[in-house]
């Protein structure tokens, strides 16, 4: 005779959810989300960081600042990366008097104007921030025009979203929201950049000092400054820019913890063997 089954009775199951889904151990997960510029930094510190104090786990994603800022307010992240300052449209839609963005310098960096290895080495090693401003808004679309080849120009800018891309619209072509027409590909961070330079024989792109330090690709001055350590840190270069880590409201224990550590000794060592610039 068939013995019927019966379910486990619905207590029961939503406590092994709620074990599934709570870190084991006492462990508190910190999360971090947002730039892709920050992140090799965020996940070189977390690295180090979760095997020094394994009462916390840091886990680090990508998408962008404004991403960042928006997991931060929603609560789906604990601290938000951004290469750019929080925007007061930010600001305005989500803070309330008793919880506010707080805002922490993590660093330095510069957005870097790059081209082709071939492009470099027939001599474009220096372009003026309105050269740069007129092969973005299409006006300028051959090499020789800048004392390059005779070569189309293949034009590598960021999607919507990049903290990176908000920063060389503001500075470069004088808005955030300006449009870019000269550009062909837009890629999702600095990572897709350098590979679309370094697959063409024709392209000029921008992307993060950390990524530039790595090699592989060669810098180019703008304006007649290159961003160099001394330049990016004293503003001379045009396109330097601060990185900032941000929590809203006051940061949780661990949120706190790893902030410390960046800002330590220890962070301050892996931001600077992997070419970031400590405060």
């Amino acid at each position: 005779m068939a013995t019927s089954k019966t379910l486990p009775p619905i207590p029961f199951l939503l406590l092994v959810l709620i074990l599934l889904l709570v870190p084991s151990n006492g462990v508190e997960r910190v999360r971090v989300s947002g730039s892709t510029t920050v992140m090799p930094l965020a996940e070189l510190c977390a690295e180090e960081f979760n095997f020094v104090r394994s009462e916390y786990m840091v886990t680090v994603t990508a998408g962008g600042s404004g991403v960042g800022i928006i997991d931060a307010a929603e609560g789906r992240a604990d601290i938000a990366m951004c290469s750019r300052e929080i925007k007061p449209s930010e600001r305005a839609l989500y803070e309330r008097p008793d919880r506010r963005f707080r805002e922490i310098l993590i660093g330095y960096d510069a957005i870097v104007i790059v081209v082709s290895p071939q492009i470099y080495n027939s001599g474009v090693r220096a372009l003026t921030a309105t050269e740069v401003r007129r092969i973005y808004s299409g006006e300028i679309r051959n090499w020789k025009s800048v004392g390059g080849p005779d070569r189309e120009i293949m034009v590598v800018g960021r999607k919507a979203g990049s903290g990176t891309r908000d920063t060389f619209n503001e500075i470069i072509m004088g808005s955030a929201a300006a449009e870019t027409p000269g550009v062909s590909i837009e890629a999702m961070d600095s990572s897709e950049v350098k590979t679309a330079i370094l697959g063409s024989d024709r392209a000029i792109g921008y992307l993060g000092y950390s990524y530039v330090k790595a090699g592989g690709v060669m810098p180019i001055a703008l304006d007649g400054v290159h961003p160099t350590i001394d330049n990016i840190r004293s503003g001379n270069y045009t396109l330097a820019r601060k990185l900032y880590f941000y929590t809203f409201g006051e940061p949780t224990a661990g949120a706190k913890a790893f902030i410390d550590f960046v800002l330590g000794p220890e962070g301050r060592r892996i931001a600077e063997m992997h070419g970031f610039i400590p405060p």
